[in-house]
C-alpha cells in the first residue's frame, strides 16, 4: 500500500473527539477537493510503498498500547489491500475508524464508518485542477453508496460547510439517502485556522440546533494548529 504517514495523536473530529488514536494515512485519492488540507495525499501524493506486515509493525510500535486506529487519506478505500489490513487490525483488537468520502464501497472490518460526502463547495477551479475538475464532479456524489454504508456500518455523516447556503444542498443530499439518523449528521466548518473556524461556528452551531444535526468542530486545529502529523 502507498502510505503517506503513520502517527499518534488525538482524534479531532466526530463522535470520538479527544480519543487517543493512531492515524494511518494512505496516499492517493479519486477526488481533488479545492479545500483539501492534505494535498500531499491527494493532489500531489507522496509516501512509500509498504506491505501489510510492515504497516502493522510500525503502527503497533507507534500505538504503544493505544487501541483506536483512524484510517484516512487521501481516500483509504481505493487500495484493494485495505480489506486485509482491516482484517488484521481487527484480529489484533484495534477499534477501526475509516475516514472516507463515501464514493467507493467495500465490505470490510470497521467499527465506525466516518463518511464525509463532498458538496459542490469542494469542487476545484478549472485553472487549478484542469481535467480533474470534471472527474471530481463525476465522482463526488454517490448517495447510493453512502446509503449502503449507513445500512451496514456504525456511522457518522460529516458535511464540510463554508456558507449558510450549503444547508440546502445538504438537505437535498440527505433526501437522496435511503435512511439516516439526523443526530448522526455532523456539520463541520470549513477552514484550517482558528479564526475562520470560530467565525463559521458562530452561525453553524445555530443551524445544527435548528435542524437537529450535530455540530462538529475541527478541534485538532485549536489544539495543534494546521500541522502535519497531528
Amino acid at each position: 500500500m502507498f502510505i503517506s504517514e503513520i502517527y499518534q495523536s488525538n482524534q479531532g473530529e466526530g463522535q470520538l473527539t479527544g480519543t487517543p488514536s493512531v492515524f494511518l494515512r494512505t496516499s492517493g485519492c479519486n477526488l481533488r477537493c479545492g479545500f483539501c488540507d492534505t494535498p500531499f495525499a491527494s493532489w500531489h501524493p507522496e509516501g512509500q510503498m509498504l506491505g501489510i506486515d510492515a504497516i502493522l509493525d510500525q503502527l503497533i510500535q507507534i500505538a504503544n498500547g493505544i487501541r483506536h486506529v483512524v484510517i484516512t487519506g487521501g481516500e483509504p478505500m481505493l487500495p484493494d489491500e485495505i480489506n486485509l489490513l482491516c482484517e488484521r487490525l481487527g484480529a489484533a483488537d484495534f477499534h477501526i475508524t475509516m475516514e472516507t468520502a463515501g464514493t467507493i464501497y467495500r465490505r470490510l472490518n470497521c467499527d465506525l464508518m466516518s463518511i464525509s460526502p463532498k458538496l459542490s463547495n469542494s469542487t476545484p477551479t478549472a485553472e487549478r485542477a484542469g481535467r480533474w475538475r470534471q472527474k471530481h464532479e463525476q465522482q463526488r456524489y454517490r448517495p447510493k453508496i453512502v446509503s449502503q454504508m449507513i445500512a451496514e456500518y456504525d456511522y457518522q455523516l460529516k458535511f464540510v460547510v463554508a456558507e449558510p447556503s450549503d444547508l440546502h444542498e445538504i438537505k437535498v443530499y440527505l433526501a437522496d439517502l435511503n435512511d439516516y439518523s439526523p443526530g448522526r449528521v455532523m456539520l463541520m466548518p470549513e477552514g484550517v485556522d482558528r479564526k475562520t473556524l470560530t467565525q463559521r461556528a458562530s452561525w453553524l452551531e445555530q443551524i445544527c440546533q435548528q435542524e437537529g444535526f450535530t455540530f462538529c468542530q475541527r478541534a485538532h486545529i485549536f489544539w495543534y494548529g494546521n500541522k502535519r502529523g497531528t
